[in-house]
């Protein structure tokens, strides 16, 4: 068992829906024995599974992640470089006939292509092979640049396995060729944990954020459960795993 797929098994045990399960199996296991434990197990997981599940919590849990606006023009000037993180693939897709990128890496690369076309500053792409398959993150990336929007990727980091991985990676090609400061583009809930990472390998970061998330409530359909709501409640709930994880790991190293 590799360590990436051993840090996962224990996150996906850590987080929704699978937490919630366990939860509600104790809940049942104790039903005989001790009828009041196994009433507020039960009462939680059900809770917790309602309030995650509604796209209004899923919302406020994304915003806490969020340090930054959408990114200025104007910030771009002061730039040296645009770093765009993968964010997982599609291995062996049936109608590609091979692994592709799946949607959240789609949307981080289109606005990667965006800002390029709006500064001109050169890609460095990043992204490994988490979980197999037979194309990194990084190379599908540069691949996807050149087919489909016409644009040549600098560098392409193709070994990351995590977000520290992408930092740690991607700073060695970035530094020889005397880039400083970078244009990291991700979601706007991944930056609270991706931003010092690139920052400890001494690179200046502007955050480049895509889908900012609404707290507002905007009508009986925010606080109804939807997969999309619990969805986004995992999402802000593995970051805030992985920012504890790495603080843990800075602690103990």
């Amino acid at each position: 068992m590799t360590a990436w797929l051993a840090t996962n098994l224990i996150a996906a045990a850590l987080l929704p829906p699978l937490v919630l399960v366990i939860l509600l199996a104790a809940g049942l296991f104790f039903h005989r024995r001790r009828p009041r434990l196994s009433m507020s197990l039960i009462l939680l997981s059900t809770t917790a599974l309602y309030a995650l599940s509604t796209p209004w919590v899923g919302g406020l849990l994304l915003k806490t992640l969020e340090i930054s606006t959408p990114v200025s023009p104007d910030t771009l000037q002061d730039a040296h470089a645009i770093v765009v993180l993968g964010g997982g693939r599609r291995v062996d897709s049936a109608e590609y006939g091979s692994d592709t990128l799946n949607g959240i890496s789609l949307e981080r690369l289109r606005y990667a292509a965006f800002l390029h076309r709006a500064s001109a500053l050169p890609i460095l792409a990043t992204g490994g092979k988490p979980g197999g398959g037979e194309l990194a993150e990084g190379r599908i990336m540069q691949h996807i640049l050149q087919t489909e929007y016409g644009l040549t990727t600098h560098w392409v980091e193709d070994a990351a396995l995590t977000t520290w991985d992408n930092a740690r990676l991607s700073a060695a090609p970035l530094k020889q060729a005397g880039v400083q400061r970078i244009v990291l583009v991700t979601h706007a809930w991944h930056l609270r944990r991706a931003v010092p990472l690139f920052e400890a390998q001494g690179l200046d970061v502007i955050p480049a954020g895509i889908q900012f998330s609404s707290t507002r409530l905007d009508s009986i359909l925010d606080v109804l459960p939807t997969p999309a709501g619990l969805r986004d409640s995992t999402f802000a709930l593995h970051e805030w795993l992985g920012i504890l994880w790495y603080k843990l790991r800075s602690i103990f190293a």
